[in-house]
């Protein structure tokens, strides 16, 4: 059985719809980061970094394994799976550096505009600014990519499933700011509308909200 702790935020939604895209059976465990339960010891233990998702596999290779960080997590399940990961050669790199890109940028990107323009106590518009402008940047290079792929990797992969909370984060949180950017991204809502019509998608966007 595999534990997944998470809370409803876009990184924590991406291991669920990986489990729930393998149909597997998994219990999840709410980590209320706005009430800090992210720093409780026995959360330490498993994710020494204090922020979610982590999961902990019982029936992992040599006893049970506990893994923080949601692209590593990812991966983990893609390998332990083979499935939406390409054991090796160009298919299986086009995946990953779709997902590093997520990782380092996108997901990074639009948290610190999120930040700023929707909760900072005081808003300061050369952040606001700089952020935004890089979210569009982003934006414009995703749709660049799903332009000529129907999917960011070529075929669905750990790489979609990292980036779609983050887009959908994007269209709604964060739709007036990147209102125009959105707009002028066709192929990138033709991708959010294929991957919000799979139901493992549907499901797993909706952990913990049940």
């Amino acid at each position: 059985m595999i534990t997944l702790y998470t809370w409803t935020t876009p990184n924590g939604r991406k291991p669920a719809i990986m489990l729930e895209e393998l149909g597997w059976d998994y219990q999840v465990k709410g980590v209320n980061i706005g009430k800090d339960e992210q720093f409780a010891a026995d959360f330490l233990k498993v994710s020494p970094n204090n922020k979610i998702p982590a999961i902990v596999d019982d029936e992992a290779e040599g006893g049970p394994l506990s893994i923080f960080e949601s692209g590593a997590i990812l991966t983990y399940l893609a390998e332990k799976s083979g499935k939406f990961l390409a054991p090796s050669g160009p298919a299986r790199f086009k995946a990953l550096e779709w997902l590093y890109w997520q990782i380092g940028g996108l997901g990074p990107m639009l948290g610190q505009l999120g930040y700023f323009a929707n909760r900072a106590p005081e808003k300061v518009p050369l952040a606001i600014d700089r952020f935004k402008d890089e979210c569009e940047r982003l934006i414009r290079v995703m749709n660049g990519r799903l332009a000529e792929a129907e999917y960011l990797g070529g075929d669905y992969s750990i790489a979609d499933i990292a980036c779609y909370p983050w887009m959908v984060a994007a269209t709604t949180m964060l739709k007036v700011p990147l209102a125009n950017a959105l707009e002028r991204a066709p192929a990138v809502q033709s991708w959010l509308e294929r991957l919000g019509e799979r139901p493992a998608v549907q499901k797993g966007m909706a952990v913990l909200q049940s």
